[in-house]
């Protein structure tokens, strides 16, 4: 996604908010890198819009803290695949 960088960042936040994604999955919906997203939620939103990156990192620590679980069932989800 090319364009206005503030732009980019207000939309990521808005689109991880509503959606409730992850950081990678935000990545992949807007076409640009993690580290990208990481960088416009956490320096730019947080000067552009403090409110929203207020509630955006809410989202991203929640899914910070549940990651080891998605990890977890990913994991068991492969083995079960290979049983079969």
């Amino acid at each position: 996604m090319k364009g206005n960088i503030e732009d980019r960042a207000i939309n990521l936040g808005n689109y991880i908010l509503d959606e409730k994604v992850t950081v990678r999955n935000a990545a992949k919906k807007f076409g640009i890198s993690k580290s990208t997203v990481h960088k416009d939620i956490t320096e730019r939103l947080r000067k552009i819009n403090p409110p929203l990156y207020n509630e955006v990192r809410k989202v991203l620590d929640k899914n910070k803290s549940e990651r080891h679980i998605r990890g977890g069932i990913a994991t068991r989800e492969k083995y079960k695949k290979e049983r079969i």
